[in-house]
């Protein structure tokens, strides 16, 4: 794997804006669990898992995968939402956890690092933005990203970042784990 990627890369897809709203209004909001690492955030973090390790049914294994875990399967979640299906379709390459985040107002995601979400490392983490906004700052090593609802992202993360959302309204990302085989390569490479 080529360790020279940058930290961010936007890659060439473009999803409806309009059409994931639609999406992520088809979940109820008993469906989101709390992150489960609340040391690494202040305020209201919830998740919703759309695939998750097989044979996983609590709450808080499906929405955190363990390193070791190698099979993933999509959720009953992913059956409500058939434009997330097909979204995720256009990615062609192995998809291991994927997940709805969403960050409510004046909440924060503390800066940390995520060890082995890197491109290099063979994982990494993609994120197309549903729902976000101009008071919303995502920081990778100290430097922000400018994400528009419907665009794709791969960020290392295994790198230093932070969220915080000074916005009036939530901010969600549909956040794509993936295995970093030739294709996803490719499209990083070459968006890159």
């Amino acid at each position: 794997m080529d360790g020279a990627l940058p930290d961010r890369i936007r890659l060439p897809f473009d999803f409806d804006p309009a059409r994931l709203a639609a999406a992520l209004a088809l979940f109820d909001p008993g469906d989101w669990t709390r992150h489960f690492v609340r040391d690494n955030y202040a305020g209201d973090w919830t998740v919703l898992p759309l695939r998750s390790p097989a044979g996983e049914t609590h709450p808080i294994r499906m929405i955190g995968a363990a390193p070791e875990a190698e099979r993933f399967v999509d959720t009953h979640f992913l059956d409500r939402a058939p434009f997330l299906r097909e979204v995720l379709g256009a990615f062609l390459c192995p998809l291991r956890s994927v997940r709805l985040m969403l960050l409510s107002p004046g909440s924060r995601i503390k800066e940390h690092e995520d060890p082995g979400l890197d491109a290099a490392m063979g994982r990494a983490r993609l994120h197309v933005p549903i729902m976000t906004g101009a008071d919303v700052e995502f920081l990778v090593n100290g430097r922000a990203v400018e994400m528009t609802p419907g665009s794709t992202w791969y960020l290392r993360l295994a790198d230093p970042h932070q969220v915080t959302n000074g916005g009036a309204d939530d901010r969600v990302h549909l956040v794509i784990d993936a295995v970093v085989d030739r294709w996803l390569m490719g499209q990083l490479g070459a968006a890159g």
